[in-house]
């Protein structure tokens, strides 16, 4: 039996577990960091503390292992996570010597740095967006699906009108999903899809 419930405050721990376990393009990125929650810096934990109204998990008798997080407003939360998330992620990370990092280490501290921009034409249409990552035990069961739905019906009757998202070329499966429901736009850094809402 797999729950889809509201965020609580004492999950977030599974969170950046499921970040990093699915962080590899869906896979398990645990082998490629040193700095394990360094995916979940980016891609979960903000969403969590700042917008945890916006954040909905798949629970099962194992625990989360599922989730979607998400924003109504990019460009708002992206000036918030200037003022109230990266400032300390930065000054942290800073301190950490370079011979302590691996490669994918690296690369998120450079996100964090310089985080990713969605191309300007894309948030103008679809002003939301969202990040979602389920384990390996619940693929295929509806349960992302089940998931996606809640945000979109959230977002819907606080009037977003459309949803974005970025893919990694390289994540098949999660192209795959993606394109099931939304509207492929264009590849450049990421695949990026839209939905109107």
């Amino acid at each position: 039996m797999v729950e889809l419930r509201a965020y609580r405050q004492g999950d977030l721990d599974a969170l950046y577990d499921i970040c990093l376990r699915t962080g590899d393009s869906g896979q398990d990125a645990t082998p490629l960091h040193k700095h394990g929650q360094l995916i979940g810096h980016i891609y979960a934990a903000p969403y969590c503390v700042l917008e945890p109204s916006n954040v909905f998990v798949a629970e099962d008798d194992e625990g989360i292992a599922g989730y979607v997080v998400g924003t109504h407003d990019t460009n708002a939360f992206s000036a918030r996570l200037e003022r109230e998330w990266w400032p300390a992620l930065r000054e942290r990370y800073a301190q950490v010597p370079d011979a302590d990092l691996t490669p994918a280490d690296r690369q998120r501290i450079e996100v964090i740095r310089e985080p990713h921009v969605t191309p300007a034409d894309i948030v103008a249409q679809y002003p939301a967006h969202i990040h979602m990552n389920l384990l390996p035990r619940l693929r295929g069961q509806r349960i992302g699906s089940g998931l996606l739905q809640r945000w979109i019906d959230q977002a819907r009757g606080a009037g977003v009108a459309g949803i974005h998202l970025g893919a990694s070329p390289t994540n098949t499966g999660g192209i795959a999903f993606w394109s099931k429901s939304f509207t492929p736009l264009r590849t450049e850094g990421a695949v990026w899809f839209g939905m109107p809402l």
